[in-house]
């Protein structure tokens, strides 16, 4: 909306068309989104508390956890509003891959705001049944990797890249594409929502994550960087910068009110919605693998549950009695168990990610 208003300004005024850079709109769709979530997280957690939307702990989980049941949740829902209003304001609304990524984040919200509603307004301890929630998820990535695969122009556009390696690359047909764009997408929403269980654990490292992808996503938009840096050009990814970095924006506004002792969770509103938001922006610019390196505490953290509970079942089946890998699952937990405080936890695995991120975005050049 702001960029078709300053691109009509810029006719008579030309001080306006430095909106058009990219790299500025996306400096002001962080502050925007920032902005947007610090002025409304204390009234949308007063009313959250007002309409006793708690959370609820699990009787299983750690004792020293038991404190937090009642504090507000569904915060999530203002990242995503954050999120929705700066990429309308500050993204070209032209551009269909903003239109997939938006369709792409509040519809897997969508699916976690109902979960979570039914779980803290109608008590309902299951939510949304854990088939009805794959079924809803997969619906929406595969009608993203239909339509991303209906609109490649070049083979580069539904190819996986193999980082560190200048030339290798892995050609993927439709059902391949399709198949690919599914798990990531699916398996990013619900890895960063297997994640989201200690205060702050979840939203920072989403929000170096999402900053390092504006980065891929601008080099992937701009003809001349991906040439002299060997990433595959798709035009119109670089429009990405500005969603992701509303992400990013929104990210750190809430971490200001989800920081230890959190005064509200995201819940599956969020987490599973910003997981989803990940993968789209990953699958488009071509950037998959890098995202499970980047992402890779989300990585360990749904393989640990993965692990677990496969593991229980088959040595319940044979034995007739469940073992155990990890003391707890998620991962988290299991620290927790070892000894280590929250907020030791948190930090450290902020620390880990931010050297994946790293590692991620050598990427570029280490070819």
């Amino acid at each position: 909306m702001l960029l078709a208003l300053t691109q009509w300004l810029a006719q008579d005024v030309r001080t306006f068309s430095v909106f058009n850079y990219i790299t500025l709109r996306a400096v002001m769709a962080a502050m925007t989104a920032l902005f947007i979530s610090f002025m409304l997280g204390p009234w949308m957690i007063r009313k959250l508390t007002a309409m006793k939307i708690g959370q609820s702990v699990r009787a299983d989980g750690p004792q020293t956890h038991l404190v937090k049941a009642g504090t507000p949740t569904m915060g999530g829902a203002l990242i995503l509003m954050s999120v929705a209003i700066t990429t309308l304001l500050w993204g070209d609304l032209h551009n269909a891959y903003v239109w997939v990524v938006l369709f792409t984040t509040l519809g897997v919200g969508a699916i976690g705001w109902v979960d979570d509603y039914r779980k803290v307004v109608h008590r309902n301890p299951d939510g949304l049944s854990a088939r009805a929630k794959m079924f809803w998820q997969s619906l929406i990535a595969l009608a993203v990797g239909i339509f991303l695969w209906s609109h490649a122009t070049l083979p580069a556009h539904t190819e996986v890249i193999v980082p560190f390696f200048k030339h290798l690359v892995l050609p993927l047909g439709m059902v391949g594409f399709i198949v690919l764009v599914y798990l990531v997408i699916v398996g990013s929403s619900n890895a960063v929502n297997l994640t989201d269980g200690l205060d702050g654990l979840a939203i920072m490292p989403t929000v170096m994550v999402s900053a390092a992808l504006a980065i891929f996503a601008y080099v992937a938009g701009h003809a001349e960087f991906s040439k002299y840096l060997g990433e595959p050009s798709i035009p119109g990814a670089g429009e990405l910068a500005v969603f992701c970095a509303a992400i990013s924006g929104a990210g750190l506004a809430f971490l200001w009110f989800n920081a230890y002792p959190a005064e509200v969770f995201m819940g599956d509103v969020g987490a599973l919605a910003l997981g989803a938001a990940l993968g789209a922006v990953a699958v488009i610019i071509r950037q998959e693998l890098v995202l499970f390196i980047m992402g890779g505490v989300f990585v360990v953290e749904a393989v640990s549950v993965m692990l677990q509970v496969s593991w229980f079942k088959y040595t319940k089946k044979k034995y007739g009695t469940g073992q155990r890998i990890l003391l707890m699952a998620p991962l988290h937990h299991h620290f927790e168990q070892k000894g280590w405080k929250e907020t030791q936890v948190v930090v450290r695995f902020w620390i880990i990610t931010m050297l994946l991120v790293l590692i991620g975005l050598a990427t570029l050049k280490l070819r």
